[in-house]
């Protein structure tokens, strides 16, 4: 199939191209932090020449905010193949994986040799640019970005130590995964940065969050309706409360492959009052300002945006000691407050303490301080100064 480029390349020879390699099945949260990884290099130094990866359609969703944020992107197929791809269970998707590592092994070669951006950095279906690593020499530098814990087998690992000998860089969303990486000794140290992710444009949110919703007195929790999530956790926690205060009520937004489970045992338990399944929510933050409490009830998360959003709208946080990241970003009682993971015990002692406790709003202006290491402006210093070490 042919090849169809955004724009020629000639012209911009004399600027550091970074390209994004980021290919997802389902809308995540890395997806909007590629955008504004990108953004921010464009919006603070001219020097810079960005562009997206845009294989089969996947950044499609996202057309509007990228045309705003005046992203260039790469268009592989005149045609978005996006939608004939099987995205939810996991034989399916793993199957989606593998067509789409096949269909764009060569064309992603070709591009960069072609091209010879000074930087690919490669967020989702790793495997295929890392393998192109192996197997051929770029002029190229690779940064490996990682979003979202990576779980290692055997397999993985293989490739990610052998890949990783020619990798420019490593960048860990947390400090956490970064000293599991060097746990593993499959790269050198040096080439082990903690880069935060660029959730937090302050002026953006500002006038998202000023949306009227007409809601008031809820809890809510928010993410894809998966395993990871642990929402059913959460559905059986509220379940035992509201049997003791019947007014309660949750919120979840999200959809997933998860969501026909929750809505049976919504059923089951005559809920359908209590805890509302909100679907896919476009604009999250007016649900943040206005909810008593954000509940996060996630097995892991790295570094978990929820956390971070939910900061900048200054409301109080209830988290699990998840490991990476919330584990590291949110200290009890200091800038939230945290319950042992799966225990409901701890979860409703926590709970209840937040009526309880005196000073919520130093907890939430520590929160906010912490939150705003990860804005637009900050990860572009981070981002620049990294690009800038061997210039």
């Amino acid at each position: 199939m042919k090849i169809t480029f955004s724009r020629k390349y000639s012209k911009l020879k004399q600027n550091i191209k970074v390209f994004y390699w980021s290919p997802s099945l389902v809308s995540i949260a890395t997806n909007y932090a590629v955008i504004n990884s990108a953004y921010s290099l464009n919006k603070y130094n001219n020097n810079y020449e960005t562009r997206l990866i845009n294989f089969f359609g996947e950044f499609e969703r996202y057309r509007e905010d990228i045309n705003n944020k005046k992203i260039k992107v790469i268009d592989y197929f005149k045609h978005s193949l996006f939608n004939y791809f099987p995205r939810h269970g996991k034989i399916k998707s793993r199957l989606s994986f593998i067509i789409i590592f096949l269909m764009s092994f060569f064309p992603l070669k070709n591009l960069i040799k072609k091209e010879e951006p000074k930087y690919l950095i490669i967020h989702l279906i790793t495997s295929l640019p890392l393998i192109l690593l192996i197997f051929f020499d770029f002029k190229t530098k690779f940064i490996l970005r990682i979003s979202g814990f990576p779980k290692m087998n055997f397999v993985r690992k293989y490739i990610w130590k052998l890949a990783l000998k020619k990798i420019h860089l490593v960048t860990c969303p947390t400090i956490n995964t970064m000293n599991y990486i060097k746990s593993l000794n499959i790269v050198n140290p040096d080439k082990l940065k903690v880069l935060y992710d660029p959730i937090l444009s302050i002026r953006e949110i500002s006038i998202k969050k000023k949306e009227n919703i007409n809601l008031k007195n809820y809890y809510l929790s928010i993410g894809r309706l998966t395993k990871q999530k642990n929402f059913i956790f959460l559905c059986k926690a509220f379940n035992n409360l509201i049997k003791k205060e019947n007014n309660l009520k949750l919120l979840i937004a999200g959809e997933g492959e998860e969501s026909k489970y929750i809505k049976e045992f919504i059923d089951k338990n005559n809920l359908n009052n209590n805890i509302i399944l909100l679907g896919h929510v476009k604009n999250i933050f007016p649900y943040l300002v206005n909810a008593k409490c954000f509940v996060l009830s996630s097995l892991w998360e790295d570094p978990g945006f929820v956390l971070i959003e939910a900061a900048i709208c200054r409301t109080t946080v209830l988290t699990n000691n998840s490991w990476p990241g919330p584990e590291e970003l949110i200290k009890d009682k200091i800038n939230g407050f945290v319950y042992e993971k799966n225990n409901l015990d701890s979860f409703y002692e926590k709970f209840n303490s937040i009526k309880e406790f005196a000073s919520l709003k130093s907890i939430k202006k520590n929160n906010l301080i912490n939150a705003k290491k990860f804005t637009i402006f900050n990860h572009y210093k981070s981002l620049n100064g990294l690009l800038s070490m061997n210039e």
